[in-house]
């Protein structure tokens, strides 16, 4: 118990010092979409504290995987916002503030939130670290497999996208090809694949198993809260979208329902 309640404080501190000069930051440009670009590099922060205060092979497993995922979804979101103003999403949040009060709100509503949730989400890190070292077996090895799937899904959606919009041939049209064809957002279908991948190399110990919540928040936030569904609340206005809704899963991939029509949208 005392060394989880170390491990523990330890990434509350964490997360508060990380989403502390994220606000400054934010607060300097102007822009509270940096947020983020720091959200991913939150969890990396976290998982090498908790393999430093709980040094094992699992942790060290947990804390390179995290990296691997947060440091490559802090590029390619601070490569998509280069040039590009605030997001429109931060602006809809903070237009319900009072001019003076933005930046307030915007802590409130946005840096504290997501500072806490990190801590949450990272729950099975923090558990798997005050477990001492203890060796990896099968139920790790499914983990890592699952934590691939993902971070496959992240990387190769993403690549499809970017080089869908690169084509000048696109404009106007509705990406609906590779993974975009089996589900509407193979990115957050990947990075809640990350997260229970994850949890399973921190669950084959006890009692880690008792934060499968920290799998389950990740994924209502990418699927209901904060991703898919916000999203898809202004994608649905385009032309095209939505006969792209009916033939496709939103999260899980799933084959099309019916083969994608040749007209242009």
């Amino acid at each position: 118990m005392g060394r989880f309640l170390l491990v523990t404080l330890s990434a509350l501190v964490a997360a508060a010092v990380v989403m502390g000069i994220t606000a400054l930051v934010a607060r300097r440009l102007g822009r509270i979409s940096v947020v983020d670009i720091a959200w991913g590099l939150l969890f990396v922060v976290i998982a090498w504290v908790c393999a430093l205060l709980g040094p094992g092979p699992r942790s060290l497993l947990l804390a390179v995987l995290v990296t691997l995922w947060g440091g490559r979804l802090a590029w390619h979101i601070r490569r998509r916002a280069l040039g590009a103003g605030e997001d429109p999403r931060y602006e809809k949040l903070l237009s319900q503030a009072p001019p003076e009060k933005r930046f307030a709100y915007a802590a409130r509503k946005v840096f504290l939130v997501q500072g806490l949730a990190a801590y949450v989400i990272s729950l099975p890190l923090q558990v798997s670290a005050a477990t001492g070292s203890q060796p990896l077996g099968w139920v790790a090895a499914l983990g890592f497999a699952v934590f691939l799937v993902g971070i496959g899904f992240e990387t190769v959606g993403d690549a499809q996208l970017a080089r869908f919009k690169a084509d000048p041939a696109n404009k106007g049209r509705i990406m609906d090809r590779g993974l975009w064809g089996w589900t509407r957002h193979p990115n957050y279908f990947g990075d809640a694949a990350v997260w229970w991948g994850l949890w399973l190399i921190a669950a084959e110990v006890w009692p880690a198993v008792l934060t499968v919540f920290s799998p389950i928040v990740m994924t209502y936030f990418l699927a209901f809260a904060t991703g898919a569904r916000l999203l898809e609340s202004e994608m649905a206005k385009r032309p095209g979208y939505p006969e792209y809704m009916e033939r496709t899963s939103m999260f899980f991939p799933l084959p099309p329902r019916r083969p994608r029509p040749e007209a242009t949208r």
